[in-house]
């Protein structure tokens, strides 16, 4: 499997927001780090719905 075909500076970010290493974010498959960015998405959803 190929690593994902994404900028230093988005995987260095998309790490810190994961909380993953960015080694294992580099040689994730993408439809789960699809599903790990929506699940992100709808927590920050969730927390703007609250303020």
């Amino acid at each position: 499997m190929r690593p994902l075909q994404i900028s230093p500076e988005t995987a260095v970010k998309l790490a810190e927001k994961l909380n993953v290493p960015l080694e294992q974010l580099m040689h994730m498959p993408q439809h789960i780090l699809m599903q790990k960015m929506m699940e992100l998405a709808k927590q920050e959803e969730e927390k703007e719905t609250k303020e």
